[in-house]
């Protein structure tokens, strides 16, 4: 799922491409993207988009007269979607192709890689009906550590449950929790009500400083193109942990390990983040129960 630092890598592309442009046509190509139906899709024809925003994993256009009576398309592209920007009357990708926003500057296509249609489009009116979408999580890029602590200690979770609740923080998600959390040297089951000030205070440093690190490479990245096929992803070959099950930390090492769960795995480094010790796989550690390893040297 594009997470913080990847959605402001499509805002930043879309930004010169479509603000202060017309949406001269929208085609839905699959009845299950649209989730509303007041305003319907159809008033956003003809509108100029005045301007582009975050919403938490949203991206949000503007569009209206201004502030007087804003109409905002705010696409959600859970795990599998993605955006694409196409020359003015290039041929859309195929089955993938979930939506296409027309400008006199080209087209914006919103794909998903997924037999499972979980990408979205909500067209509201207003800004009461948009902030009706946000689930509330804080910008942790402009808190500071006194409210990234009380949020933190609001409810007794996991880490990594609280990183990657979007009623928590705004915007991180699996593959950015557990890029924080290593930086951070802090185990993902560790609970919120166990951590000290001074826990919190190098969690609080290395979630900004892991968050900006990856908003600067993409922006760098992506400085004079649009992202392409693939280039967003939540499996890059600089992260530390994420997706590198197996391989040797960076910094000390050890094998990555995981935690599978759902569709989702939490990746950790036994080294660096919990003293040694193998933390147990739901599903695994049920099975082998007794010849569970551990530690890394019982692994």
């Amino acid at each position: 799922m594009p997470e913080l630092p990847d959605i402001l890598a499509y805002l930043d592309a879309l930004r010169p491409r479509v603000v202060g442009q017309t949406l001269t046509q929208v085609r839905i190509l699959s009845p299950f993207f649209v989730r509303t139906f007041e305003p319907p899709v159809e008033s956003l024809v003809g509108q100029v988009v005045h301007d582009l925003r975050r919403l938490g994993k949203r991206v949000v256009l503007c569009c209206g007269e201004g502030a007087h009576d804003p109409v905002f398309a705010v696409l959600h592209l859970m795990i599998a979607g993605r955006l694409r920007w196409l020359a003015a009357g290039a041929k859309p990708p195929g089955k993938v192709t979930l939506a296409l926003f027309d400008f006199p500057t080209g087209t914006l296509a919103i794909t998903e890689a997924s037999g499972k249609k979980r990408a979205s489009l909500h067209v509201v009116r207003g800004e009461a009906e948009l902030a009706a979408l946000d689930p509330g999580g804080i910008d942790v890029l402009n808190a500071d550590t006194g409210a990234f602590a009380a949020v933190l200690r609001r409810e007794n979770h996991t880490l990594k449950r609280a990183l990657s609740d979007p009623r928590t923080f705004s915007g991180i998600g699996n593959a950015y929790s557990d890029e924080i959390l290593h930086a951070a040297r802090l185990s993902p089951l560790t609970l919120t009500s166990k951590l000290s000030d001074a826990e919190i205070a190098r969690l609080h440093a290395a979630t900004r400083e892991t968050l900006q690190h990856w908003i600067d490479v993409l922006r760098t990245q992506f400085a004079d193109r649009f992202p392409g096929p693939g280039e967003i992803t939540a499996f890059r070959p600089a992260f530390a942990v994420h997706g590198k099950f197996g391989q040797p930390c960076p910094v000390c090492g050890v094998a990555v390990q995981r935690i599978r769960y759902a569709e989702n795995e939490t990746n950790y480094c036994p080294g660096c983040q919990t003293g040694g010790r193998v933390l147990a796989d739901r599903s695994l550690s049920r099975l082998l129960r007794d010849d569970w390893p551990r530690t890394v040297e019982e692994l």
